[in-house]
């Protein structure tokens, strides 16, 4: 338990360590939020029967992308479509290409193409991601 709470905390340093800088040319602040991760193929079965890999936003999901499906509570907090999201289990940096069902709250499913078996083995867990929200430009002009 301590192990998880020291790794989380590590992970959101490096999430906000730019933030915290007086930059004038910085585009984003970097939020940290807890979430319940899972994954999800692009199969007919898990979408939608007709089209299983367009997204919601009608990006065309290929197997190798990076992106994640969040759910729409987290549009609120500024997950919206094409946002950078940093997982703390992985090294690359996904992008917000499609939306989860209604039901679900604060919940991300992670595109892992067509490998039902890679989708399952990873399951369901508890983390931290952190996601890029752009500054507005216009306060950036106001001193």
């Amino acid at each position: 338990m301590i192990r998880t709470i020291l790794i989380a905390s590590l992970f959101l340093i490096g999430c906000t360590k730019n933030s915290d800088s007086e930059d004038k040319t910085k585009k984003y602040d970097w939020y940290g939020h807890e979430v319940t991760a899972s994954a999800y193929n692009s199969v007919f079965w898990q979408t939608d029967s007709i089209s299983p890999s367009v997204a919601a936003w009608g990006d065309t999901l290929k197997p190798g992308m990076k992106s994640i499906a969040v759910s729409r509570d987290l549009i609120k907090l500024g997950l919206t479509h094409n946002t950078m999201v940093k997982i703390d289990t992985f090294p690359d940096t996904f992008y917000v290409k499609d939306k989860m069902h209604w039901r679900w709250r604060n919940r991300i499913d992670i595109y892992m193409g067509k490998d039902v078996k890679k989708a399952r083995e990873w399951g369901k867990k508890r983390l931290m991601i952190c996601y890029a929200v752009p500054i507005d430009s216009t306060l950036n002009t106001i001193e």
